[in-house]
């Protein structure tokens, strides 16, 4: 069965609190693309994100999330000059922090930065079709002519509120030659 692959390019998520800090009290996030995931968008607002060594500058995700979190790929690790982890969403624990930049104001977070584990999204009765369960590892076959590659380690996440779809940073797109959204097969 074929599953949509998209490249998720790095990113981050902020708290409404991170938020005002970075462009003002009164400032709200700014809709400038609905993403696959219902109710997720990518915003106008860009923050830069500053490490030992360098600086990205990147886009929020929307809605606020209850933590901050970056979302970069290795590449760009080594740009800020930080070890980044691999993690699912939301396990920020033990991992590296950074300082965020935006018109009106900085933070500091003391941890937050991953390269998120690549992951398929899927709604109850998706998983059902797919025959796979929540949490459960897979592997997906995808490529372009000539890059065709198997990525391992794949996570199935399942949630009534998800759309299926696989998610893959630029550094996997780029090895498999990925351009644009293209299907994945899942091999269980």
């Amino acid at each position: 069965m074929k599953i949509m692959v998209e490249t998720s390019a790095r990113h981050l998520h902020v708290t409404a609190e991170t938020f005002a800090t970075l462009f003002g009290e009164d400032a709200t996030l700014t809709n400038k693309k609905d993403l696959s995931q219902p109710g997720q968008f990518a915003c106008a607002e860009r923050v830069t994100v500053v490490g030992p060594k360098g600086e990205l500058t990147m886009s929020i995700l929307g809605p606020f999330r209850n933590a901050d979190q970056i979302e970069i790929a290795f590449t760009d690790a080594r740009k800020l000059g930080v070890t980044a982890p691999v993690r699912e969403s939301g396990d920020v624990a033990d991992t590296p922090g950074c300082k965020l930049v935006g018109p009106k104001g900085e933070v500091e977070i003391d941890n937050g930065i991953i390269v998120a584990k690549r992951h398929i999204h899927l709604t109850p009765d998706a998983a059902k079709e797919f025959g796979v369960e929540d949490k459960q590892i897979v592997s997906v076959a995808v490529g372009g002519e000539g890059r065709k590659l198997v990525f391992g380690d794949v996570v199935c996440r399942v949630h009534p509120n998800f759309a299926p779809a696989m998610h893959i940073d630029t550094d996997e797109s780029n090895a498999a030659g990925i351009v644009g959204t293209v299907d994945g097969e899942i091999i269980v």
